[in-house]
């Protein structure tokens, strides 16, 4: 099974984990769906889920684009 950094569950029994104090910044947000799209692409490249790669490459774009368009926005 393959599963994203990000979605990586922690054990609520390990200690070891850091605790966020804060919620995430936007660039922080932003970061880590653009470290989640260039996972996605990999695993793409890999030929992971050949019936879903039309569908998923799609997606991908997509999120690029919003991606793109996040970080033009002078909030961030």
């Amino acid at each position: 099974m393959v599963t994203s950094p990000a979605s990586a569950m922690v054990s609520a029994s390990d200690t070891t984990a850091p605790v966020p104090s804060a919620e995430p910044t936007t660039a922080e947000l932003v970061a880590q769906l653009s470290e989640d799209r260039l996972w996605l692409l990999r695993q793409l490249d890999a030929g992971c889920w050949p019936q879903w790669r039309l569908d998923l490459a799609a997606l991908e774009r997509e999120l690029g684009q919003l991606l793109d368009q996040a970080r033009e926005r002078p909030h961030l």
